[in-house]
């Protein structure tokens, strides 16, 4: 049972990535690969959050937690595409470029990895003192 939510979270992680695709297309950079940025940098901060406000609290039933953390989630991020847009810009001649997309991605997936994790917190500690609903 565990499979088939872990799977419908995948197949709908990925037609929101290719959705945000579609959408930032529009607004690339000079090739900039922004879009799977997008991508990464949302799931970062979605994923810390979801880790500390719904899995840990397990305020849901565990098939429902692998789907939207590892399905969803971990689909709608995606470390191979992030590595081939590097290497692309490396045999493009962009090394300027490609470290700058390596540095965003790496620190800042780790600070909106850190923030959803701090909002997911606070948003729990709150609601144990009955300050928010």
């Amino acid at each position: 049972m565990n499979y088939l939510f872990i799977g419908f979270g995948g197949i709908v992680g990925a037609l929101l990535r290719y959705y945000v695709g579609l959408m930032v297309v529009h607004k690339s950079l000079a090739g900039f690969p922004i879009s799977t940025l997008a991508a990464n940098l949302l799931g970062c901060f979605a994923l810390g959050w979801f880790t500390t406000r719904v899995a840990n609290h397990k305020i849901m039933r565990p098939e429902i937690i692998s789907g939207l953390g590892t399905g969803l989630i971990g689909s709608f991020t995606t470390f191979s595409t992030f590595s081939a847009d590097t290497m692309l810009l490396i045999q493009d001649n962009r090394l300027g470029t490609a470290f700058l997309y390596v540095f965003i991605s790496l620190f800042g997936g780790l600070l909106l990895s850190w923030a959803g994790h701090r909002l997911g917190e606070v948003r729990h500690n709150s609601k144990m003192k009955g300050d928010v609903s």
